[in-house]
Formats: C-alpha cells, sequence, structure tokens
C-alpha cells in the first residue's frame, strides 16, 4: 500500500465504524447541551455569554482570545463547529478547492442534524481531495495556506487532521456519554 492509500483510509475507517455510528440519533438537546457552568457553545447573537463570538446567520460560535488557561469546557455544537470550520472546511477550501471558509462567515448550524449535515459535507470534500493526492504533491510542502505548517508535507497534514478528526470525535463521542448518564431532575 502506498502512504495516500494508508491515510486515506485511517481516517475513512474511523468514520464509518466510530465517529458516524457514534453520531447517530443526535438530538438538539444533546448538541447544545452544557455539561457545567460556562461552557463555550453554539448559540443565537442575544444569548452569547463568552468574550467574543462570530459567525453569519441565526448562530455565532463563542470563543476569546487569548484563550484563557484552562480554556472553558465545549459542548457537542461548539466541537461539530470546530470540525467544520476550522479543521475540515477550511483546508477543503484552501488546499482542494472547496467553498472558502473561515469562522466569521460560516453559519453555525441551529439544529443536530444541520449540525451533522455541515460535517459530512466538509468531510466529503476532504476524504475526495486527499484520495486525489498524487505522490508528488503529496510529498510537496503546503506553502503560505498552512501559516506554522507551510514547510510541512501535504502528507504530514492530512496525518495532523486525521488526528484532529479522531481527537475532537472521540471528544463528541464523551460528551454523548456524559449526556446519557447525567443526572436527571425534576
Amino acid at each position: 500500500m502506498d502512504p495516500i492509500t494508508i491515510v486515506r483510509d485511517q481516517p475513512s475507517w474511523h468514520w464509518d465504524h466510530q465517529l458516524q455510528p457514534r453520531l447517530a440519533g443526535l438530538t438538539d438537546d444533546e448538541y447544545v447541551w452544557e455539561p457545567v457552568a460556562g461552557c463555550w457553545n453554539v448559540r443565537p447573537e442575544a444569548q452569547i455569554t463568552a468574550p467574543m463570538a462570530v459567525g453569519t446567520g441565526t448562530h455565532r460560535i463563542e470563543f476569546a482570545l487569548p484563550e484563557p488557561e484552562p480554556a472553558p469546557v465545549t459542548t457537542i455544537a461548539w466541537r461539530l463547529g470546530h470540525l467544520i470550520v476550522g479543521v475540515l472546511g477550511t483546508r477543503v477550501a484552501s488546499h482542494f478547492g472547496g467553498e472558502p471558509m473561515d469562522y466569521r462567515g460560516h453559519a453555525y448550524a441551529a439544529t443536530a442534524d444541520e449540525a451533522l449535515a455541515q460535517l459530512d459535507r466538509v468531510y466529503a470534500g476532504w476524504n475526495d481531495g486527499v484520495a486525489a493526492l498524487t505522490p508528488e504533491r503529496a510529498a510537496a510542502p503546503i506553502g503560505e495556506a498552512e501559516g506554522e505548517w507551510a514547510e510541512h508535507s501535504m502528507l504530514e497534514l492530512v496525518v495532523h487532521i486525521n488526528r484532529e478528526v479522531i481527537h475532537h470525535g472521540a471528544e463528541i463521542a464523551l460528551l454523548r456519554d456524559l449526556y446519557a448518564h447525567r443526572p436527571l431532575t425534576g
């Protein structure tokens, strides 16, 4: 097997056998559930609680610059927004001809189904782009589109993005577990 096939198949296996099954049935309540006070979330603009928030449409993603130490706990909605925009969407746009995407200009999903549809679209763009990499392009430095990654090869970036998807997918799965086992009040 060539390296491109290996790095393409790793997230595909994770996507099909771990992440997608764990996202199935995600409810709107789980999507925005806050396990502790002070979470960063995706909220209607009038309900923002963080120092900063960006986005278009009805909802914004919360953050702060500089990020506090420790950073607040983030919700499933926030994690999905990060995966959709910061991990996959911007890379699909800059490397594989996808629609331009950034945190400020993105219309964050108000519902779990909408977020999952956005995730499916950017993941498909990423997966298709990685599958189309030639050995020469995979080995070449990325260039300015990736800032600190400029001198790294596209293959190194792909491995990094695979780790990010697996990492944040595991966090989402844990939040779903915590939601399912939360103490019920009332």
